[in-house]
């Protein structure tokens, strides 16, 4: 913490700055004095605002009047004389010598709109465009008034004015100020009043840093104190010595009460990983043994092959497994999903555990599937590059680097199934875990085992068939097959999870090949089925082509396949 920034803006723990709390204080006092005094100078600027309209009246009120007795003048010369053009030049010659602005404005305007003359330095119009101002005056006048006060647009200028009638000409007699030019040595000061209060309140809050730095010293050393015990991941008493009796030392000692506390809940917490386990622990001070039941979605994954692998790598296999895991639970996590264990090379994921999360439970836990197979598939690609750039550099790889490279190419299954299952604490008090148990999560177990069997990475129940169409239309489902699986008396479907960005035309074909394969074998016309799976390019349909080419459907066939191994 030795560069400026972080000198005055704290410190940068995981990502976020720490601000310190001298600085809000600052920050919220300057940000109200700079509101405060610059709300009071508009109030001020809108009241004198409001005595120049005053005085500005009086003036145009004198303009007005000398317009108007100059105008009865010309009119006299006019009858004995008649050059309304040269009474026209008179007319505006005369006002124009009142103007105070660039854009100051005398006008005769005729009833009907005509510009019968205009005085000014902008350009001469010969409509009066301002049509609400001037019904405003024709009315006025119907009622027998002829004077008083006018706001009204002009060649896009607000203007500020007064008017009188002249009946011997027939016009209405106009003078007016443009309201910005009339109000611009007004901003100016506010404006330089604006910029004083800015300076002056900068110097009174570098003051008042320094004075509560002195007073909230303390904070800082509280703040340090956690800094460093969550940098070193420990936890001790803060040293208050010299402390001042105040508000913020109570909060050091409220911490160091605290952290007896803490210690006990960080050792039920490192009893258990899943997410409402540990929130539960933490709410209620205390873990129970028990447990209920809960509809969620399980997910199963193993490694094939494992026992290949384990006899080529030896202790080895330990790395590989750890770099694995590492990936796979990284995307169960950040879907939601809680590890429920890990036994050797199958790992066992549950999701729908925080109330929060069920309704996408089941999404969740494919999103998962597909990276956990990402992640496999990462790692061979990696490992084929590094077996490429070897045989470039050698030429060859003996037959045992063969026998490496094959064994440390993972390849995984995932089974999902969900449903009602129990799920809790067992154990006891002095060990206890956290499982699940039911038959949905043996199935999902099944399910993974079937992946071999049906050569696709990702085999689903119908229930989570169901519950992912509720929620997204991701995915694609191709039914695989109705099995019962051994030690079960009924069959269920099972379904392939397609994503929807990897269904090309060719592979839409033949999974529309395959279903049409199915469904006639499900009717027991395995004939069509194998023309159907002949003609499809899935490596499932090998399955099928094996069981029943040349075969003909059993005698009260039901469409349901029994598995005879696990």
């Amino acid at each position: 913490m030795n560069d400026p920034l972080s000198r005055v803006f704290g410190q940068k723990v995981s990502g976020t700055r720490v601000v310190p709390l001298i600085l809000k204080i600052v920050v919220i006092f300057t940000v109200f004095l700079l509101v405060s005094n610059f709300t009071t100078n508009y109030i001020n600027l809108m009241l004198n605002r409001g005595e120049q309209i005053r005085l500005l009246n009086q003036l145009l009120v004198k303009d007005l009047k000398e317009m108007h007795v100059f105008a009865g003048n010309q009119f006299e010369i006019f009858s004995f004389n008649p050059d309304e053009a040269a009474a026209v030049r008179n007319l505006e010659n005369a006002a124009v010598r009142n103007h105070r602005g660039a854009r100051s404005l005398s006008m005769g305007v005729r009833p009907e709109g005509a510009v019968f003359f205009q005085a000014g330095e902008l350009e001469r119009q010969d409509v009066f465009t301002d049509e609400a101002a001037l019904e405003r005056m024709r009315s006025a006048l119907a009622q027998g008034v002829e004077e008083g006060t006018l706001r009204f647009t002009h060649q896009g200028f607000e203007y500020f004015g007064v008017y009188k009638y002249s009946s011997s000409w027939g016009i209405f007699q106009i003078r007016a100020e443009e309201l910005t030019e009339f109000y611009a040595d007004s901003v100016r000061i506010f404006r330089d009043v604006s910029l004083i209060i800015v300076g002056i309140t900068i110097i009174f809050a570098l003051v008042g840093i320094l004075i509560l730095r002195r007073i909230l010293r303390f904070v800082r050393v509280i703040t340090d104190n956690i800094m460093r015990m969550q940098a070193e991941q420990s936890l001790e008493l803060m040293d208050l010595k010299g402390a001042p009796n105040d508000d913020v030392t109570y909060l050091g000692i409220a911490f160091n009460s605290l952290a007896n506390t803490i210690d006990n809940l960080m050792g039920i917490f490192k009893k258990f990983v899943a997410r409402d386990v540990a929130t539960k622990a933490y709410r209620e001070r205390e873990i129970r043994l028990e447990g209920t039941k809960r509809e969620l979605t399980i997910l199963f994954t193993d490694i094939k092959s494992f026992t290949f692998m384990t006899e080529t790598l030896g202790t080895d296999i330990i790395k590989l497994l750890n770099l694995h895991y590492d990936q796979a639970i990284r995307h169960i996590h950040d879907y939601n999903g809680d590890i429920g264990s890990i036994i050797g090379d199958a790992l066992l994921a549950i999701f729908g555990t925080v109330e929060e999360d069920r309704e996408n439970k089941s999404v969740q836990s494919l999103r998962s599937a597909y990276k956990i197979t990402e992640v496999a598939a990462n790692l061979r690609e990696e490992m084929h590059k590094r077996r490429e750039l070897i045989l470039q550099q050698r030429g060859s790889l003996t037959e045992a680097e063969e026998n490496v490279y094959r064994a440390v190419l993972l390849e995984v299954g995932v089974g999902l199934d969900g449903g009602q299952v129990f799920y809790g604490n067992i154990g006891s008090y002095e060990r206890m875990v956290n499982t699940v148990i039911g038959d949905n999560v043996n199935s999902s177990a099944r399910l993974e085992g079937l992946t071999r069997f049906y050569k696709v990475p990702i085999i689903c129940s119908e229930y989570v068939k169901d519950e992912i169409m509720e929620h997204s239309h991701d995915y694609a489902f191709v039914e695989l097959d109705r099995v019962q699986v051994k030690g079960k008396t009924l069959g269920k479907k099972i379904f392939w999870p397609v994503h929807q960005s990897s269904m090309d035309e060719e592979l839409r074909h033949d999974i529309e090949l395959f279903s049409e394969g199915l469904h006639s074998y499900y009717q027991g016309d395995w004939v069509a089925a194998v023309e159907h799976f002949d003609r499809c390019k899935l490596v499932v349909s090998d399955v099928f082509r094996e069981r029943i080419s040349g075969k003909r459907a059993p005698e009260g066939w039901n469409g349901i396949w029994t598995m005879t191994e696990k």
